[in-house]
This record gives C-alpha cells, structure tokens and sequence, in this order.
C-alpha cells in the first residue's frame, strides 16, 4: 500500500474507540516482528524512531526498512520521529519522507513550547506531514528524555485547548500519570482519568497520544528473571487502564520498553540454552519472533485494534 500520516488512522480510531499501536523500531527485525504481528492481526500500524535508533541505525536504512514491509505486506504505514528535541531534527526527518513528525517542546515554558511547536506545524504542512505535540512532563527516562518524578506535571486541560488551536497541531500527548521507562511506579499505579475526561470534553474528536505506557506481560517478566536479567521491583500501567484510556480519546499508545524486554528475554534464552551459540540468526530470529508475539498481544488485548485496519 503506502506510507501514510495519520489523519485517517485516528479518524477511525477514536470513532471506534480503539488505540494505535506506535512502535519504536532500532533494526531490521524489530520491524519485520512488529510488522509481521499488524498483518496478522489486519491492524494499523505506526512505526516510530527516536533520535537515538535514527542515530543508531541511520534513518535512510530505516526509511527503507519500513519500505521493504509496506511492499511485502501491503499494509499502510505511518512512518514517525519520536521525541523530536528541535525543529531541525523535525525538519530532516520531514526531508527525508518522514510522514509524521513528534517536536517535544515539553520541557519549555508554554509560550515557548507553542512557538517551537508550530514552527514545526508549518514547515510540515507544506508537505502532508502530520505533528505531535507535547503538553505537560512524563516522569522517567527514554533516550534523550529524561524527568525526575519532582520535575513531572500533568497536563492542563486549558492550555490544551490553548496549545492545540495555536500551533494547528494533529495530536496531542498528554500527561495524566504514565512514565517513561520500564517498571518505574514505587507505589500503586494509576491515571488520571477525570483529568482526561475534562481534556477530551474541552477538544472533542481530537486525537490524545500516551507515552510511557509499558505494560510487560508476566510470561516476559518470568523470561527476564529467569535468564539472568531481573526487572526491578516497581511496575509498569495495568493494561486494563490502557484499555480505558483506548476507549476514551487516546488514539496513539507507545510502546517500546515492552519490546526491548521482550527480544532481550528471548535472546538471553538463546544464550543460556546454548552457550556455544554463534550465529546471529538463531539468536535473533527467535528474538524477532517474541517482538511478533508481543506486538499481537499488545493489539489484541490492550489497543483493541484487531480487525481494524
């Protein structure tokens, strides 16, 4: 099929009351599971790359990476910059073919987080190239982001409004209690959902974006454990609070340390079962396959995006 932004995705999505599925990709198989779990579940599809895979990986080879799947698989994908940090990285990504775009002015004051942010909006509607703003701070750490849970703020309703009709932005990613990171909540997790209850009332229809989401199924924390690679003691967002929030205006959930996690479990297994073990295929295919088996679980029984392609 395409590459794709995401206007028509989250169109359905929140008319359906299901989530999409963001995915950071670093590598080769990392995409071809990730891709491989959307055909088989017949789900959309977001694939994103931070600043450090697009450093890692070279966003040309990941370009072409993602164009490889779109032509074996037929599906439709929205090919994303997470985090992007300033208007330049946002600008090459834009440059590149990017067709979707993150400019994470959270951390500035509001005025200033407007001014990068639609900047960043009018540079990339000359191109079909859809934005995602950023409105409050996630505690936790992911690449380049990093926020002391002192320094996290939820989001404020009114400056949503605000920063949505000023920068012209195509979604938004909001704050009401995830963190970035794997298994970072000391005590009980939880979200604010009167808080996004009043966001979505104040921008009804207009597509919400969750990060920091990690949700690590038992069976891959059990893998972790057991193949020399404890997780600490904290926890990650009960999916079924995902599952509300998919129900309830957010359109975009991101995930990534699920997948780190995931492939590193299956990789260390490899290496447990057999020490002497070389060949970076039969480390890395099975790898591939428990990115697969993550990413259908995430779309069945936490986006809600099965059949919805």
């Amino acid at each position: 099929m395409a590459l794709v932004n995401s206007i028509e995705m989250f169109k359905k999505a929140y008319e359906g009351g299901y989530a999409v599925g963001a995915f950071n990709v670093n590598n080769m198989e990392i995409i071809q599971g990730i891709v491989s779990a959307a055909q088989a579940e017949n789900a959309p599809l977001i694939l994103q790359v931070s600043a450090g895979a697009r450093k890692y990986a070279n966003p040309i080879y990941l370009k072409k990476l993602v164009e490889a799947a779109i032509e074996e698989t037929g599906l439709d994908i929205v090919l994303h910059l997470d985090h992007g940090e300033d208007f330049e990285i946002c600008k090459a990504c834009i440059d590149d073919g990017f067709s979707s775009v993150m400019i994470d002015g959270s951390k500035y004051p509001l005025e200033e987080n407007i001014a990068l942010t639609k900047r960043v909006v009018d540079y990339a509607k000359q191109f079909g190239v859809t934005v995602e703003g950023e409105l409050g701070k996630l505690a936790g750490v992911e690449d380049a982001v990093k926020v002391s849970s002192k320094d996290a703020t939820y989001t404020d309703p009114d400056e949503a409004v605000e920063f949505v009709e000023r920068t012209g932005v195509d979604s938004l990613a909001i704050a009401i209690g995830t963190s970035h990171g794997a298994y970072k909540f000391k005590g009980e997790p939880s979200l604010d959902f009167a808080r996004l209850e009043v966001i979505t009332s104040k921008l009804p229809g207009f597509p919400l974006v969750l990060h920091g989401a990690s949700s690590v199924p038992e069976e891959f924390v059990a893998l972790c454990n057991k193949y020399g690679g404890e997780i600490p003691g904290a926890r990650g967002v009960p999916e079924e609070m995902l599952r509300q929030a998919a129900k309830s205006g957010v359109c975009k959930i991101n995930i990534d340390t699920d997948l780190r996690l995931a492939m590193t479990a299956s990789i260390r297994q490899t290496f447990v079962e057999h020490p002497s073990e070389f060949d970076p295929r039969k480390y890395l295919g099975p790898g591939r396959d428990a990115i697969q088996k993550m990413v259908q679980h995430k779309i069945k029984n936490v986006l809600g995006a099965s059949g919805k392609r």
